[in-house]
C-alpha cells in the first residue's frame, strides 16, 4: 500500500517519456555532464545597417523608474548583483528582468538614458555564465533586444558589445535541443540578428547556423492553416512578430538575409489571417492552452506594424473558418461568436504549453466576452499550475474529476486526449461544428465525449453526447467572463446580463442537476479574478447521456 502511489508516479513519468525524442534526452544529458566555458574574447566590428529600426506598438513599458520593475503584475527593485537572481521572485518574473523588453517598449525613447545604465549595470553585475540571464532562453531575447535598440539610433559601449558577443557565443554553445519548439526558434532568430550585426568569420557562423535552424524549424512549426504547432493563441503571437522582426531584419542588412524575405513575408500574412481567426470581436486573444493578455501583441498591432514593411493583412471575414491542422473553428453568425477547440493538446514531443482543453469553447455577444476558459497566471510548479491546466477551469466536460489529458507539474502530459471525427457544416441560417475526443477511454466503460456547438444569429446551443457503459460522474462547466452578472435563476437555467442592457437566457435540458460554482479567470500572469461558473452534474450515473445547453438572446 504504501508503495502504491510511487508505482503510480512512476506510470505516469513513463506515460510522460513515451513521446519524448531522443535528442530531446541525448540534449539534456550532455547539458549537466559537460559545462560550457564562457569563451571572452573581443567583439568584432559591426556592420552598417540600411535603415532604423522600428518597434512594433503595443507593449506596454516595463520600467517604473531606472531600478524598478513591473512584471505579472507585481513591481519589485533591482539594486544589485544579488537582485537579478533573487529566490523570492518567480523565475518567470526573473526571465522578465532579463529579456530587457523595454528597450522596445512604447516611449522607449524617453527612457534610453535608463536603458543605457541599465545594459551597463547588466555587464558589470552579471558575469558569464552566471545566473538566470545566461539561460539560453532569455539570453535569445536580451541579444535581440540590444541589438534592436542599437539599430534604432542608440549606442552600445565596448564593454556591452563585448558582453553581446559573449553572450551569443554561450547561446551558440548552448542551444535548446532538449525543448525544441519556441525556445529553438528563439535561439535561431538570436543567432541571425547577432550574425547580421557583427561582421567577420565568427558572426557569418552564426548566421548561418541561425539561418539553417530557422528553415527547418518554421518548417516544422508553422502549420499549413498558419498555426504555431503548440496552438496556443499567445505564443502564436510571441513567434508571428519575432517573424515580422526577421522582415525588418531583412531591409536592414539585405545581403545577408536578403533572399528571406519573400518566404518570411509570406509565413507572416498566414499568421496574420490565422491570428484573426482566433481572436475574439474585442480585439484580444482567446484562452486555449497557455495564454494570458499582456505578452504578445494583438492581431492589430501586428497588423499594422508587418503592413509597413509588405505584410499584408486582411481580417477575416467569413462566418465559419475552421483552421483544419490547428484543430479550432471559429463561428459568427449575428450578434453572437464562438471559438471550439478540437485540437491535439501540441506536438507530441512538446506539450508544455498544453492544457485538458479539447471541446472547450468560447463564446461572445457583440465585443463582450460571455464565456470563457480560464487563462494563465503562473508557470510555477504547484496547487495553482495544476488547476490552471485541468478540464476543470476550462468550458468543457470533466469525467469521475480527471482531465481530459493528463496535465501534471509544470510543463509535463503524460495520457493525453486525442479529437476525432470532425463535422463542419453551414446553412443560410445556422453554423455547426461537431467532435469527439478519446481523453477518457481509458476509464471503464470506455467512454467517449462529443460535443456539437451551433450558432445562430439569436442562439448558441451546445449538445453534450457522453456514450460509453458504466456509471459515472460528469460535471460540464460554462465559466463566466468576470464582467458578466447573473441577474436571475430559472426554472431550466439562468439570466446573465453583460452590461449595457444586454440579457442572455441560458437553459440546460437533459435532466441533470443545474448549479453554480466558484471560480477564477486569470486575465493575466500574476492576476486571478473571482468569477462564477455554470455548470450541469450527472452523479454517477449510467450512461448514455445528452445534455443541451443553449445562450440565447
Amino acid at each position: 500500500m504504501h508503495n502504491f502511489p510511487r508505482l503510480e508516479e512512476l506510470a505516469r513519468l513513463m506515460r510522460t517519456l513515451r513521446y519524448v525524442r531522443p535528442c530531446q534526452v541525448f540534449n539534456r544529458v550532455g547539458r549537466r555532464l559537460i559545462p560550457v566555458p564562457a569563451r571572452m574574447g573581443p567583439a568584432a566590428d559591426l556592420r552598417p545597417a540600411g535603415g532604423i529600426w522600428r518597434n512594433c506598438p503595443g507593449r506596454a513599458p516595463s520600467m517604473l523608474s531606472p531600478t524598478r520593475f513591473r512584471f505579472l503584475s507585481y513591481a519589485a527593485e533591482i539594486n544589485g548583483l544579488a537582485d537579478w537572481n533573487a529566490r523570492g521572485l518567480p523565475r518567470l518574473w526573473l526571465y522578465n528582468l532579463h529579456y530587457f523588453d523595454d528597450l522596445r517598449a512604447q516611449e522607449a525613447a524617453r527612457r534610453s538614458a535608463w536603458h543605457r545604465t541599465l545594459i551597463e549595470r547588466w555587464v558589470i553585475e552579471n558575469p558569464p555564465r552566471h545566473g538566470v540571464g545566461w539561460e539560453p532562453y532569455p539570453a535569445s531575447l536580451r541579444i535581440v533586444n540590444w541589438i534592436a535598440w542599437a539599430l534604432a539610433g542608440n549606442e552600445l559601449g565596448p564593454l556591452a558589445l563585448q558582453s553581446l558577443a559573449v553572450q551569443t557565443r554561450s547561446l551558440r554553445a548552448t542551444l535548446e535541443f532538449h525543448l525544441l519548439g519556441n525556445h529553438l526558434l528563439a535561439n535561431a532568430k538570436a543567432l541571425v540578428f547577432a550574425g547580421c550585426f557583427f561582421s567577420g568569420r565568427e558572426a557569418e557562423g552564426w548566421l548561418r547556423k541561425g539561418l539553417d535552424l530557422l528553415d527547418a524549424q518554421l518548417a516544422e512549426q508553422i502549420l499549413e492553416d498558419g498555426g504555431h504547432f503548440e496552438l496556443s493563441p499567445m505564443y502564436h503571437a510571441i513567434i508571428l512578430e519575432d517573424v515580422i522582426d526577421l522582415v525588418q531584419l531583412s531591409t536592414l542588412f539585405p545581403e545577408q538575409v536578403g533572399g528571406h524575405a519573400p518566404s518570411w513575408r509570406g509565413l507572416a500574412t498566414r499568421m496574420l489571417n490565422w491570428l484573426s481567426v482566433m481572436t475574439h470581436p474585442d480585439g484580444e486573444i482567446a484562452f486555449f492552452n497557455d495564454s494570458a493578455f499582456g505578452v504578445a501583441r494583438s492581431h492589430a498591432d501586428l497588423a499594422e506594424h508587418g503592413a509597413s514593411f509588405g505584410i499584408p493583412s486582411v481580417r477575416n471575414a467569413r462566418s465559419l473558418n475552421w483552421l483544419s491542422e490547428s484543430g479550432y473553428a471559429s463561428l459568427r453568425a449575428g450578434r453572437f461568436g464562438a471559438i471550439f477547440d478540437a485540437a491535439e493538446i501540441g506536438p507530441a514531443y512538446l506539450p508544455g504549453h498544453g492544457h485538458a482543453d479539447v471541446l472547450s469553447l468560447e463564446i461572445s455577444v457583440d465585443d463582450r466576452r460571455l464565456v470563457t476558459n480560464g487563462g494563465t497566471s503562473t508557470y510555477e510548479i504547484g496547487p495553482v499550475r495544476v488547476r490552471e491546466r485541468s478540464s476543470a477551469e476550462h468550458a468543457t466536460i470533466e469525467l469521475d474529476d480527471r482531465s481530459s489529458s493528463e496535465t501534471w507539474s509544470s510543463f509535463r502530459v503524460g495520457r493525453r486526449a486525442h479529437p476525432f471525427d470532425v463535422e463542419i457544416a453551414e446553412t443560410a441560417s445556422e453554423l455547426t461544428v461537431s467532435a469527439s475526443h478519446d481523453g477518457y477511454r481509458w476509464l471503464p466503460g470506455r467512454p467517449v465525449h462529443r460535443r456539437t456547438v451551433t450558432v445562430s444569429p439569436d442562439a448558441v446551443r451546445v449538445v453534450d453526447l457522453i456514450t460509453g457503459a458504466g456509471d459515472h460522474s460528469v460535471v460540464a462547466r460554462f465559466p463566466l467572463h468576470p464582467a458578466v452578472t447573473v441577474v436571475g435563476v430559472e426554472s431550466d437555467g439562468w439570466r446573465l446580463e453583460l452590461g449595457g442592457s444586454r440579457v442572455i437566457r441560458v437553459a440546460i435540458r437533459g435532466g441533470v442537476e443545474r448549479c453554480m460554482l466558484d471560480g477564477y479567470f486569470a486575465p493575466t500572469f500574476g492576476q486571478r479574478v473571482p468569477r462564477p461558473v455554470l455548470a450541469w452534474r450527472w452523479q454517477r450515473g449510467p450512461l448514455p447521456l445528452t445534455v443541451e445547453t443553449c445562450f440565447e438572446l
